[in-house]
C-alpha cells in the first residue's frame, strides 16, 4: 500500500466507467455544460454552432488531384486522373450516401474515425504523437527557479481548472467567431489507457490531485477540494515541491532506475497493455492497482528535471522526449522522468518550463489556450502582490486558502505522498528493455531551433503577405534549394467553428508553390521571384480558408476510405460483428471502477464518457482489403497521405518554441510559432540534415528580405511618430526654424536612426543581406544578385569599356618568371 494512500483513497472521488448505453440519441456527458445552462460562460455558444460539413464528392476530388499534381509526373497523374474518374462513376457515390447516412446521427461526421486513428496506434507515442510547447521565463525574477516556477505554475493550472469546471472559463473566438470548447475537459485528469484492443480514453472530472515526479519517483497530493476550490497557496505548493526534491535525492541513483515506471508509457501499446496487466493482476484492490489509478486520475503530472538545458535544441529535446545519459549503466537522464498518456508540466532545475501533452482528445490550440492562460495569471497573480487592485482572468477566484475555516476543506491530504511500488521479476525486467528501448529512439532522432530574429509578422505583413502563407513557402525554397524536389506537405488547418471540430489537412504543395520555387532558383529578376511568391501565397491563403470552412479533401477521403472498411467489416466472420459494439478493452480500469454513468458517444460506437472514457470503435478491424476502390489503390493516395514536411504553426507571446516529432522517417517535423518581430521554428528529422535544413531556411529568410527591399523601396517602415517626419524633412541641412531665424543643429546624427526614417535596405550597395546566399557556399541563387552587384558598381562599367577594346583577357594568376 502506498505510503498514506489507506487513510486517503475513501477521500478521492474516481468516476468509474461501466458498460456503454444502447446507441441512439445522442446523450450529453455531464457536468461539460452541454445542457447549456444559462449560467454557463463556457459553453454559451455551443448550442449555435454547425456541424462540420460533409463536402461534395466532386469538389473533393478535384480538390484531391489538384493536391497531386504537383507531386506527379505527367504519366503518374494521368493515372491519377483515371483512377478518380472509375471512383466516381462506381464506388464513390456509394460510399457517400453511406457516409451522409452514417452522420445523420453523430455530432461530427469525423470524429469517431479520428479517434481510431489515434487509439489504434500501437507504436510508442513519445516522439510520434505528443508535441510540446516550451514557455518563455516567467518575468518574475524570484520565479525563475525550479521550485518557484513550479509552485506558481501549479496554482495557476489549479485556477484555469477551477474555471473549466465552473463553467466560468471565457469561450474561444476568431475574429469574433465562437468556437467549440468541447475538447476542454480532456486537458485534465484525462489519461490514455493501453488495452488489448486498443487504447481508451479515461476521464475523471472530479479528481482533486496532481502527481509529481521527481528522479523518477512519484508522489502525490491534494490542490483543489470538493467545489474545485484551490485549497494550497503558492507558499505551501512550494514547501511540497522543495520536501519532494529532498526526498528524491535521498534516493540512490540505481534504486531510483529500478522503480521508474514512468519509462512503461514510451513503450510499444501492446507491450504496455501487458504489462498493466501485470500491474493490476492482485486485483483492485492491490498496492500497484492503487498507485495507478493515483496517476491515471490526476489533474495533471508536474515533471521536475535534474537538468538545466540553455540552447533551444536541448530544451525541445528535454519537453519532446526527455535527455538520454548512461552513466555506469545506468539510466540518469531525464527520459525516465515522464508519464506520457497525461498532459505533463515539466519545469527544469534552472526555472525553464514546457507542457507534454497526449493529443488524442486535444489539439494544439486547446492546450495552447490553457498554456495562455496560465502563464497570463503568473503575471497577474505578481500585479497583486503591488497592487490590489490588478485585474484578473477569471470571472471569480477561489477563496483565499489561508483564511479559510479549516473545517470548509472537506477530506484534503495536502502533505505529499510517495507512490511505492511492488516490483515483480516481470516489471523489473521490463523497465531495462524499456529503458533501452526509449535510449534507441531518442538516438534516432535529431533536433535543431531556428529563433530568427530578423523580422517577424510585422515586417511580412507590411509587404503584404500571409504570415503563415510566408513561412510555408519558406519551408518549400529551403527544401528545394537543398535537395531539388517537392514533397507531400501537410499543415492542420483548425475547424473548430463548427460542433466537436478538429482540423483539416492544408496541403502546401501546388502548382503556384512549385513555380515559385523554381524561380527562386532561377537567374530571373527580383520582381519575377517576388510576384511568383505572392501567387504562391494567395493559392496558399485560399487552400487554408476553404479547409477552415470543413471544405478540404483529406478527411471527407479519409472518412469514405473509413466507411468503405467498416462495409467490408460487416461483411466478414459473424465473430467479427459480434464484438461491434462491446466496450472496447475496460477490464484494466474497470479494475477499480464500477459506476455505470456512461454516455454515448457523439460518434456512436466508441465508448465515450468525459466522466468514463474514450475507446478506439471495438468493431474496427484491419480487413484483407479486396475489392478497394480505385482511388485508395492508387499510388497518389500513399503519396499524400506519407507527409515528408510535417508542419504546424501554434503559438504566442507565451510561447518560445513549439514541436513535435517527424511522422516518417525521411520525414521533417516543423512546430513554428511567428510572433511579431521574430519567427522560431523547431525542426526534428531522424538525421536527415536537420541543421543544415535550418541553415538553409535562415539563409532563405534574409535573402527573400533583400529581394523584398530591392523591390519595395517604398514599403511601409514599422509604426513610428510623426515627428519622425517633421524631422527627416529638415535632415538635409539638420536645422530648426527658430523665432528670429534658423538656429543650425550640431553633433552628429545617428546613421542608423536615419537609415530606418527613410527606409532604405541594410545593405547600401544592393548586395544580399547574407554571406555565400541561401545554400552558404555553393552560390546555389547568386547568380541573378552577382550580375546585379556588378552592374550597381562604377568599376564593372569601366571593365566593360576595356573588354571591349581588348576582348582577349589575362585569365589566371600571373607567376614571376623566377618561379618558373
Amino acid at each position: 500500500m502506498p505510503r498514506s494512500l489507506d487513510k486517503s483513497l475513501a477521500g478521492l472521488k474516481v468516476v468509474p466507467t461501466g458498460p456503454q448505453k444502447p446507441e441512439g440519441k445522442l446523450q450529453s456527458p455531464k457536468g461539460l455544460g452541454h445542457d447549456k445552462k444559462s449560467t454557463s460562460i463556457t459553453y454559451a455558444h455551443q448550442s449555435a454552432l454547425q456541424k462540420l460539413p460533409i463536402p461534395d464528392l466532386q469538389d473533393t476530388c478535384r480538390k484531391y488531384l489538384d493536391a497531386v499534381r504537383p507531386l506527379h509526373t505527367p504519366r503518374e497523374h494521368e493515372e491519377t486522373v483515371a483512377a478518380v474518374k472509375e471512383f466516381l462513376k462506381t464506388d464513390g457515390p456509394e460510399l457517400q450516401e453511406r457516409l451522409k447516412r452514417y452522420a445523420a446521427t453523430k455530432a461530427s461526421y469525423i470524429e469517431q474515425f479520428w479517434y481510431d486513428s489515434y487509439l489504434h496506434y500501437d507504436n510508442p507515442v513519445v516522439l510520434n504523437l505528443n508535441p510540446f510547447f516550451l514557455l518563455e521565463d516567467d518575468p518574475t525574477p524570484a520565479r525563475n527557479n525550479q521550485v518557484t516556477r513550479a509552485a506558481s505554475l501549479v496554482v495557476s493550472s489549479c485556477a484555469f481548472v477551477r474555471a473549466l469546471r465552473k463553467e466560468e472559463l471565457f469561450p474561444d473566438k476568431v475574429r469574433g467567431t465562437p468556437l467549440c470548447m468541447y475538447q476542454y475537459p480532456r486537458i485534465v485528469s484525462t489519461a490514455r489507457i493501453p488495452t488489448a484492443n486498443g487504447c481508451v480514453m479515461q476521464s475523471d472530472h472530479t479528481s482533486k490531485h496532481i502527481v509529481v515526479i521527481c528522479r523518477s519517483q512519484f508522489y502525490w497530493f491534494d490542490v483543489l477540494d470538493e467545489d474545485s476550490d484551490v485549497i494550497l497557496t503558492e507558499k505551501d505548493v512550494a514547501h511540497n515541491l522543495q520536501a519532494i526534491v529532498e526526498d528524491a535525492q535521498n534516493t540512490p541513483i540505481l534504486e531510483a532506475a529500478k522503480s521508474a515506471m514512468g519509462v512503461l508509457t514510451t513503450e510499444n501499446r501492446r507491450v504496455w497493455a501487458s504489462l498493466r496487466e501485470v500491474l493490476t493482476r492482485d486485483g483492485p484492490n492491490s498496492n500497484n492497482s492503487e498507485c495507478l489509478r493515483i496517476i491515471d486520475t490526476a489533474l495533471f503530472i508536474l515533471c521536475l528535471d535534474s537538468f538545466s538545458p540553455t540552447a533551444g535544441s536541448e530544451m525541445s529535446m528535454n519537453m519532446l522526449c526527455g535527455t538520454n545519459v548512461v552513466e555506469k549503466g545506468v539510466q540518469i537522464g531525464t527520459c525516465t522522468n515522464r508519464w506520457y498518456d497525461k498532459l505533463q508540466i515539466i519545469v527544469c532545475e534552472n526555472g525553464s518550463a514546457g507542457i507534454n501533452f497526449e493529443h488524442t482528445g486535444v489539439d494544439g490550440h486547446t492546450v495552447l489556450r490553457m498554456a495562455s492562460d496560465v502563464y497570463t495569471d503568473t503575471i497577474l497573480r505578481f500585479a497583486r502582490t503591488i497592487n490590489g487592485n490588478a485585474p484578473s482572468l477569471w470571472a471569480s477566484i477561489s477563496p483565499d486558502p489561508s483564511k479559510r475555516d479549516p473545517a470548509s476543506f472537506g477530506n484534503v491530504n495536502t502533505v505529499p505522498h510517495r507512490l511505492e511500488w511492488t516490483m515483480l521479476p516481470e516489471l523489473s525486467t521490463a523497465l531495462r528493455f524499456a529503458e533501452t528501448r526509449l535510449a534507441d529512439l531518442i538516438q534516432q532522432n535529431e533536433f535543431q531551433v531556428l529563433e530568427f530574429a530578423g523580422y517577424g509578422k510585422n515586417f511580412i505583413t507590411s509587404t503584404g503577405f500571409s504570415p503563415d502563407a510566408f513561412v510555408q513557402m519558406a519551408f518549400q525554397a529551403a527544401y528545394y534549394g537543398l535537395y531539388g524536389r517537392v514533397e507531400s506537405t501537410y499543415e492542420p488547418a483548425m475547424t473548430k467553428m463548427f460542433l466537436h471540430g478538429r482540423t483539416e489537412a492544408i496541403r502546401t504543395v501546388s502548382d503556384a508553390s512549385v513555380e515559385f520555387v523554381r524561380k527562386f532558383c532561377e537567374d530571373v529578376p527580383a520582381t519575377t521571384k517576388i510576384v511568383a511568391l505572392r501567387k504562391a501565397c494567395e493559392r496558399h491563403v485560399a487552400i487554408t480558408k476553404e479547409c477552415a470552412k470543413g471544405l478540404g479533401q483529406d478527411r471527407h477521403l479519409y472518412a469514405l476510405f473509413c466507411i468503405w472498411q467498416r462495409q467490408l467489416d460487416e461483411e466478414t466472420t459473424s465473430s467479427a460483428k459480434s464484438d461491434i459494439g462491446s466496450p472496447s478493452g475496460r477490464e484494466s480500469f474497470d479494475a477499480y471502477s464500477s459506476n455505470d454513468d456512461i454516455v454515448g458517444s457523439p460518434s456512436g460506437r466508441s465508448t465515450y464518457s468525459d466522466e468514463g472514457s474514450i475507446a478506439g470503435s471495438s468493431g474496427y478491424k484491419q480487413v484483407p482489403l479486396t475489392h478497394m476502390p480505385a482511388i485508395f489503390q492508387d499510388a497518389a493516395w500513399d503519396k499524400l497521405n506519407n507527409t515528408i514536411l510535417s508542419t504546424s504553426n501554434c503559438g504566442n507571446p507565451s510561447l518560445r518554441l513549439f514541436g513535435f516529432g517527424p511522422t516518417c522517417a525521411d520525414g521533417f517535423g516543423l512546430g513554428y510559432i511567428i510572433k511579431d518581430d521574430s519567427i522560431s521554428i523547431c525542426c526534428s528529422s531522424k538525421h536527415r540534415q536537420t541543421k543544415r535544413f535550418m541553415d538553409t531556411l535562415q539563409n532563405y529568410f534574409i535573402e527573400i528580405r533583400h529581394l523584398l527591399r530591392q523591390t519595395q523601396r517604398r514599403q511601409a517602415s514599422p509604426p513610428t511618430t510623426r515627428a519622425r517626419e517633421a524631422d527627416s524633412r529638415l535632415k538635409g541641412g539638420y536645422s530648426l526654424p527658430i523665432a528670429g531665424g534658423v538656429k543650425p543643429r550640431s553633433g552628429r546624427v545617428v546613421s542608423s536612426v536615419v537609415t530606418s526614417m527613410s527606409g532604405a535596405s541594410d545593405s547600401s550597395n544592393g548586395d544580399s543581406d547574407g554571406e555565400g546566399g541561401m545554400v552558404g557556399g555553393y552560390g546555389y541563387f547568386d547568380a541573378g544578385k552577382s550580375v546585379g552587384h556588378l552592374l550597381s558598381s562604377g568599376k564593372h562599367q569601366e571593365k566593360i569599356e576595356l573588354e571591349k577594346k581588348n576582348p582577349r583577357r589575362a585569365i589566371g594568376k600571373a607567376i614571376r618568371l623566377a618561379e618558373y
